[in-house]
């Protein structure tokens, strides 16, 4: 029988933009439903959910950048990553706390090869250890609690809806076509104003029930309007990322999202905010 020339399989049809977005949708509503959940329910549940979504990170940024000997440095670094999620769960201390943010990456950095890996494998390790920190210590912290961090996650989705409907709907000038082509300024404003509603409703909603943001509603909006801006910042910063080391998306984990890293950078910028906040306090009090 003749050899089958030039005979190939068929190569899977493009999603629709139709597909692609309800893809994106059912997505956002399970991601949204497991934070809520475990938002909820607090303690381990949900500080091992950040930690799952931290060592994520630390995965897909190690592997964006080309960190050798990848699995070894991985390795440490997911340790590091536990550590700290242990210490602060059971109220280890400040110091153990600090402690352990240096030792990991120190030893991740002298597995690693090269001294450019050496800063993006403990940059991966300080990025991810913000998504693995804050959420819990927001959750259990007793004058910000679960309100707290639903305004947190009100806020970084009323942005990120906004601006993806109002940036198509309304198009217009580019925010920063360098690093993201498609994000336009109509998208960063409706991004701000929907958080600024998203986050006094939060307030608003949970003044009803007796708890309360340690600000008025007025500085709540204005709050929101700063956490708006950071995500959108955190947003650019990533896509920065993903254009030095030449990769459309930081993984293809999440269906019609990419990788946990696209998902949470604006969060991360949030986090971060709050985190820093966090720790001003402490030190000023």
């Amino acid at each position: 029988m003749a050899p089958d020339q030039g005979s190939s399989l068929p190569s899977k049809p493009k999603p629709t933009p139709s597909q692609e977005l309800t893809t994106r949708v059912l997505s956002a509503i399970v991601m949204i439903a497991i934070a809520l959940v475990t938002a909820y329910w607090g303690g381990w549940p949900f500080a091992l959910l950040w930690l799952a979504a931290g060592i994520a990170i630390m995965v897909e940024w190690t592997d964006m950048t080309g960190t050798e000997p990848r699995r070894l440095v991985q390795g440490i670094l997911g340790a590091g990553l536990v550590v700290l999620s242990i210490l602060v769960m059971t109220d280890a201390g400040l110091g153990l706390v600090l402690g352990a943010t240096i030792v990991f990456p120190l030893a991740a950095a002298l597995a690693t090869r090269g001294t450019t890996n050496k800063v993006w494998a403990v940059a991966s390790f300080a990025y991810a250890a913000v998504i693995v920190l804050v959420p819990p210590v927001v959750r259990d912290h007793l004058d910000l609690g679960i309100l707290a961090l639903l305004w947190m996650f009100a806020v970084v989705w009323a942005t990120d809806i906004a601006a993806y409907f109002t940036g198509r709907a309304f198009g217009g000038p580019k925010l920063c076509p360098a690093i993201s082509p498609k994000k336009t300024w109509s998208g960063f404003i409706g991004g701000v104003v929907a958080a600024a509603l998203g986050g006094v409703l939060v307030g608003w909603v949970g003044s009803r029930y007796g708890l309360k943001l340690p600000f008025g509603l007025f500085g709540v909006a204005v709050i929101s309007v700063i956490a708006s801006i950071a995500s959108q910042i955190g947003d650019l910063g990533e896509s920065a990322l993903k254009r030095h080391c030449d990769v459309k998306d930081s993984s293809a984990l999440i269906p019609g999202h990419g990788g946990v890293m696209d998902r949470l950078d604006g969060f991360w910028a949030v986090c971060l905010i709050v985190g820093l906040s966090l720790l001003t306090l402490r030190f000023t009090a």
